[in-house]
């Protein structure tokens, strides 16, 4: 039986497996069996594996008495470290009404501040197994998709060109077929996530939606406002495409943004880095941007360079001036590139405009 074939992540999932007679040797994912007692106490569980899976006291002796595993759930934790599937935006939102801090997203960044500096292996452990279980589903998820990246600055504010060009390469990258992942935050990541999630609608969907977004520019001073802003042109337009978002809490001080149809959030940030340019297949575009958009550069060339991944994806750097003049990265990866199989898969434009083109030709 495949890996992937032995994960139960839904009660449907669970009611289908035990029809069939037994749960041996599946892992059950954080899934509430407390109205599946019977089910448990009739099926042949042994071997089996239930990580955070609430059941009634009799249902888990008996399963641990055929051998199985039990990982209770874990109490008083804004987060689900055993979590079967990505995040949504509503989920991490929950609460907004109320104010973000409210919010399972800021409830979980408050628990990491408070942990992840007092050496309790508890902590860091229940950081661990959520942070692999979310890369778990994450795989599941992109499974046979091409996935483009879209790299960029948090502080590219709604309302002006540069977001608006962002927003139209991601819907444009959308309607070509591809899965646009981003880093999940703010400023050019929202955009990119937003010209996804419109990209099934009237062009002038965006134009309507860009006009909205614009009336609170930022998530500072308040988060609140600014993911308001987000979801009523989620309600306006209902049903969006889908894309990817991986934030990270490391970065607490931005928010998810409320585009991405999936959101892969990590504690860990070297680990959220990694696997979002690893999962990249089709290419990372990069937008202009400061330091994290220059680390994903360089993060993005190695592998390229030694060819640890296989053969290299494209890159694409957009904004000429910013790339060669404000912060020269082109210059520093066209020498790295000089020579190794590499060189004819990066590429400088000078708008969004020509990222598509780039993009094919590259590939």
């Amino acid at each position: 039986m495949a890996s992937a074939d032995i994960e139960i992540e839904t009660l449907a999932e669970f009611d289908q497996v035990v029809a069939r007679g037994s749960l041996s040797g599946y892992r059950v994912q954080s899934v509430n069996l407390l109205e599946r007692t019977f089910a448990l106490l009739s099926a042949d569980t042994s071997s089996a594996v239930f990580l955070g899976c609430a059941m009634e006291p009799d249902a888990a002796a008996k399963v641990r008495a055929d051998g199985a595993l039990v990982f209770p759930p874990v109490p008083d934790l804004p987060f689900n470290p055993y979590r079967g599937l990505l995040y949504t935006p509503g989920e991490l939102y929950e609460g907004l009404p109320e104010g973000y801090e409210a919010t399972p997203d800021a409830l979980s960044y408050a628990w990491f501040q408070q942990t992840k500096a007092d050496g309790d292996v508890f902590s860091s452990m229940l950081r661990s197994l959520h942070d692999d279980a979310v890369s778990d589903a994450l795989d599941e998820h992109l499974a046979g998709a091409r996935v483009a990246g879209v790299m960029g600055g948090h502080a590219m504010a709604r309302g002006g060109d540069a977001y608006a060009g962002a927003a139209r390469l991601g819907r444009t990258l959308a309607r070509t077929g591809l899965t646009v992942a981003t880093g999940g935050g703010p400023g050019a990541m929202e955009a990119a996530n937003l010209g996804a999630y419109l990209a099934p609608f009237e062009d002038d969907a965006l134009d309507l939606a860009l006009d909205l977004l614009a009336k609170a520019p930022s998530f500072e001073p308040s988060v609140t406002d600014w993911a308001q802003a987000a979801f009523a042109v989620r309600e306006r337009w209902p049903a969006g495409g889908d894309s990817i978002g991986i934030p990270t809490w490391f970065y607490g001080h931005e928010p998810p943004n409320a585009f991405a149809g999936h959101i892969a959030k990590y504690f860990a940030n070297a680990t959220r880095e990694d696997g979002l340019l690893a999962r990249c297949t089709a290419g990372v575009v990069f937008l202009s941007g400061a330091a994290g958009t220059l680390q994903e550069i360089f993060d993005n060339a190695t592998p390229n360079y030694y060819g640890s991944r296989g053969e290299p994806t494209p890159m694409v750097l957009v904004d000429r001036r910013h790339w060669t003049e404000h912060l020269p990265a082109w210059p520093l990866l066209r020498s790295l590139a000089r020579g190794r199989a590499m060189e004819s898969r990066i590429a400088l434009v000078d708008s969004v405009d020509e990222v598509p083109e780039a993009l094919a030709r590259l590939s």
